[in-house]
């Protein structure tokens, strides 16, 4: 008698990104390193973001790419992401929540370098407060974002976000001739 035939097993490369998470971005080349805990080699493999990608490709200078990463970490200091998280430590009676002086004065930084963009309303203000902010892609940034009634064209989107990086590292004191903020 014939029996069920069984179906090969695809058996899926644990060392590699799965198909799904490729479709989301790339990774950079893996580094070898020894686990700290084990000691057992281990690859590291970097999923590279946009500012990543515009750095590598000679879109941007290093000092851009720096004002970038001082914006993204001024912007989750100040907890303007959209991730809520619980308070661990409730007070009694307590009705608004409580920021620490460290999200106060990452608020006033984000809202400084807003305003050397140009406000929320501006191309370059909107590219830098949704694509590093919040790390939105630019490919989603510029098909959600539209002035006057039309989706802004990506490589139109991508000259915004440089320009906004330009006005950011300025801002920062990061390029010659300007001041920190």
């Amino acid at each position: 008698m014939a029996g069920k035939r069984k179906a090969k097993r695809v058996v899926e490369d644990l060392s590699k990104p799965s198909k799904w998470r490729l479709q989301h971005g790339g990774f950079s080349e893996p580094v070898r390193a020894a686990d700290p805990e084990t000691g057992t080699p281990v690859a590291h493999r970097r999923a590279v973001d946009a500012l990543g990608m515009m750095l590598a490709n000679g879109t941007i200078t290093p000092q851009m790419h720096e004002a970038g990463c001082i914006f993204r970490t001024l912007f989750r200091s100040a907890a303007l992401d959209s991730i809520a998280t619980t308070q661990f430590v409730r007070v009694g009676g307590a009705t608004a929540d409580i920021m620490s002086t460290r999200q106060v004065d990452a608020r006033r930084r984000v809202a400084r370098a807003m305003d050397a963009l140009g406000g929320h309303g501006s191309p370059a203000g909107s590219a830098i407060w949704f694509v590093v902010g919040l790390e939105m892609s630019i490919r989603e940034w510029s098909a959600r974002q539209g002035w006057c009634g039309r989706a802004v064209p990506q490589p139109i989107a991508s000259g915004m976000l440089v320009a906004g990086l330009g006005i950011l590292a300025m801002h920062f004191g990061l390029t010659a001739g300007s001041q920190a903020a």
